[in-house]
């Protein structure tokens, strides 16, 4: 069970960072650092944080706190004007560290002790943590990209008004198992 575990957390995290990915393909730099109100993080703020987060987490994960001492959160979410690749190379970095920890994990190191911020995690509970936190930021990147470009943003799922033409093609299939993300992800190799 625990080997599933990993099997399924490493694809919904693919699955999460392509929706964000996809999202971003379809922005100018302009957009990406784009607010509704001065109060409001732009993308590139959630790129920042999302980046600072998995690098503070990830990095020496069995040997120091998740919550490093070189990290300047609240500069996450200020503006700083990157151009489009060194914005990108941020997230890209980020989910590097992530995925190289989460990749070398074994099924034995689930119920090891990580701390964040003195508090200790089972692993489980350290993944289960970012498993909420990174959908929820993403989600709110996607959210932004689909208010800015309105009518010509490219669904990243089922379209609107084709929920039964997906699901009649689902349901000609014969019954399998098989993860959610499959379908996403094979797109990507």
């Amino acid at each position: 069970m625990k080997e599933e575990y990993l099997n399924g957390v490493k694809k919904q995290f693919r699955y999460y960072k392509l929706l964000a990915d996809k999202t971003f393909d379809q922005l100018t730099i302009e957009q990406l650092y784009w607010k509704a109100d001065e109060s409001d993080n732009s993308i590139a703020n959630l790129i920042m944080h999302l980046s600072g987060n998995m690098l503070s987490r990830w990095t020496d994960f069995f040997q120091s706190d998740g919550e490093k001492e070189w990290r300047k959160r609240d500069l996450e979410f200020e503006d700083r004007r990157l151009d489009r690749s060194e914005l990108l190379n941020h997230w890209e970095n980020g989910w590097d560290c992530f995925f190289n920890v989460l990749d070398s994990l074994k099924p034995e190191d689930l119920e090891r002790i990580v701390f964040i911020r003195n508090q200790g995690h089972t692993v489980i509970d350290a993944i289960n943590r970012q498993l909420a936190h990174y959908p929820y930021h993403i989600g709110q990147i996607v959210y932004i990209g689909k208010t800015l470009l309105k009518h010509t943003w490219q669904s990243l799922s089922i379209p609107k008004g084709n929920s039964q033409t997906y699901n009649e093609h689902k349901f000609e299939q014969s019954k399998h198992n098989a993860h959610f993300t499959d379908e996403f992800l094979s797109d990507e190799k």
